[in-house]
């Protein structure tokens, strides 16, 4: 393939402009960092002061929606809408994958790589888990069972609980492997294999344990379902959709096996792709004789760094608290979630902002055969939101706001979970965390 789109869309291959760098900081680097880890030590104290008791209730939280407009987002045609309208674009990207020219202009790399992987967050975070609503593979398991006359939601074997949100962190994963990694990811061959992998497996998985395997084995899923959480619009325990605190939908989140190794791989994922930038680590890499495998083992160790230290934090808060060490992991792995937006937002702003507007003019000639059938196709990108010191400010607010948002939450979990004479000794262990993280998310980003 000749001139793979300038995307791959990755901040770890070629960067868009406008990324902020140290020098585009409206103040000096070292003092960012330090403030960054001030705010959430001062959140930590007021909260300690102003937060005694729990206050989030996530599972009975929230005001109902009006009847009309409840019956409205839950009606058969909403529904029927929505995964019609997954299915249509669908097959209109398909067209590309399988019949366009294999060059720069061939939209599928960027429908993949930024509406998909990055433009399905802010959705989410605006209106919920989207994507299980769109989702094309979950509506052709839907119509396959429908066809066989058979129940969607029941397969072959009952899905184990133990089997959890594993599936969903191998998933993700794999595709930021193929995102950041991958030789010629950007090229029709590799796409076609990969989709072709991804679809078969998800659909194997609905065969054998039925439509519930989609809500916690597509990694698509989970990763729209996790940011949706934040989502003001939610559904209480009685199913009842309605307005509430962002963090009360993330207080509701269940802990389940495989859960804690979904958000390392978020967090974790993110983290090395705003590491595989740094010119040392590139030259490193390519004298290494085989690049592939040193950035492999370089992405799952940044995973397994951010797992570990996570995992050992809670348990260290756990003991300090007096609560059962091993269960902390999962009971506060809801509390990544926002740090894990954050990340999102800061290595992925320009990416998005610039690449979205490519992927939609490129979306005009699916072919290349100089169609122009979204009318779009003479556009040019608009860069008004790339000017770098915005982009660097949007940067660190992200990191220093998804932080603050965690330690809340975590706040709010170990006033409920620890002895109440022992809930601020047993957050120091997480608040030490949360700095670790912050100051070393902010060193990766702006790193030279």
């Amino acid at each position: 393939m000749s001139g793979a789109p300038p995307a791959v869309l990755a901040q770890g291959a070629t960067l868009a402009p406008g990324v902020g760098s140290r020098q585009d900081l409206p103040l000096p680097f070292g003092l960012a960092v330090a403030g960054a880890a001030t705010a959430l030590v001062v959140s930590f104290v007021a909260l300690a002061v102003l937060w005694p008791a729990p206050r989030l209730d996530g599972a009975h939280a929230g005001r109902t929606l009006p009847g009309p407009v409840a019956a409205l987002l839950d009606s058969c045609a909403t529904r029927i809408g929505l995964a019609g309208l997954g299915a249509a674009f669908t097959l209109y990207v398909l067209a590309a994958l399988l019949l366009g020219r294999d060059d720069a202009d061939n939209p599928v790399p960027f429908v993949v790589f930024v509406l998909l992987w990055v433009g399905v967050v802010p959705l989410s975070v605006a209106f919920g888990p989207v994507w299980r609503r769109v989702n094309p593979i979950r509506s052709l398991h839907l119509a396959g069972s429908r066809v066989a006359r058979l129940d969607p939601a029941v397969g072959l074997l009952p899905l184990p609980r133990r089997l959890g949100y594993w599936p969903a962190a191998g998933g993700l994963l794999a595709f930021t492997w193929l995102e950041l990694i991958a030789p010629d990811n950007a090229t029709l061959p590799v796409l076609r294999v990969a989709i072709a992998l991804y679809v078969g497996a998800q659909l194997l998985g609905g065969l054998v344990f039925g439509s519930h395997w989609f809500d916690r084995g597509d990694a698509f899923e989970v990763w729209s379902g996790l940011f949706g959480r934040l989502s003001p619009l939610g559904r209480r325990a009685d199913n009842r959709l309605v307005v509430r605190s962002p963090l009360a939908g993330l207080d509701a989140l269940p802990a389940a096996p495989g859960l804690v190794a979904t958000v390392a791989v978020m967090l974790g994922t993110t983290a090395y792709d705003g590491a595989s930038g740094s010119p040392r680590w590139f030259i490193f890499a390519q004298s290494s004789g085989s690049p592939t495998l040193v950035r492999t083992l370089g992405l799952v160790t940044v995973v397994a760094v951010v797992g570990l230290l996570f995992t050992a934090g809670t348990r260290l808060a756990g003991r300090a608290g007096g609560a059962d060490p091993r269960s902390m992991p999962a009971a506060f792995a809801h509390s990544l979630v926002p740090i894990a937006l954050g990340y999102v937002v800061a290595h992925y702003w320009s990416l998005l902002v610039l690449e979205g507007q490519n992927a939609v003019i490129h979306l005009a000639d699916p072919l290349g055969t100089g169609a122009n059938v979204l009318g779009l196709a003479d556009r040019t990108p608009d860069t008004t939101l790339l000017a770098p010191t915005l982009v660097a400010v949007v940067q660190v607010l992200a990191i220093v706001g998804g932080h603050v948002l965690g330690v809340v939450l975590a706040h709010d979990r170990a006033v409920r979970l620890f002895a109440r004479r022992r809930a601020v000794l047993g957050q120091l262990p997480l608040l030490a965390l949360m700095v670790l993280y912050t100051c070393g998310g902010l060193f990766l980003l702006f790193s030279d």
